[in-house]
């Protein structure tokens, strides 16, 4: 089926969408591209414990990255540079920019909240509950 994309790891441990077919195992990164920018932003967040929304080349999303890997988490980092996509991200996460990190499909926020929650000792305990550690 052609028309479908499905997110391919990038040598930075990053994720980079592109058109492909889809896998014939049912990989949940595959999408219909009828689907809408915000439905696919809302439905990757509900799919995974752990995500982080970010451009390519981001020293932000880098500092996440390192911080949750430091304490075992490893999250899905979706890279998105369509403005449409992002445009939806900056809805669904309320205006803020990317990076962006959502845990157990709750915003977290930008870096600056991702340090503070973790500095207060609750970035584990959470990153737990939402089954990302």
């Amino acid at each position: 089926m052609q028309g479908l994309k499905r997110y391919r790891s990038a040598p930075n441990d990053a994720v980079r969408l592109q058109l492909t077919t889809p896998p014939s195992h049912g990989n949940t990164l595959a999408i219909d591209v009828s689907e809408s920018a915000d439905q696919r932003i809302r439905r990757l967040i509900s799919e995974h414990p752990l995500v982080i929304f970010a451009r390519s080349a981001c020293y932000m999303c880098y500092v996440m990255k390192n911080l949750l890997s430091t304490i075992g988490a490893h999250p899905t980092v979706i890279e998105l540079e369509d403005e449409e996509e992002l445009k939806a991200l900056r809805a669904v996460a309320g205006g803020e920019e990317t990076p962006t990190v959502f845990i157990g499909g709750e915003r977290v926020g930008v870096l600056e909240s991702l340090v503070a929650l973790h500095l207060s000792g609750r970035l584990a305990p959470k990153l737990v509950q939402a089954g990302a550690l």
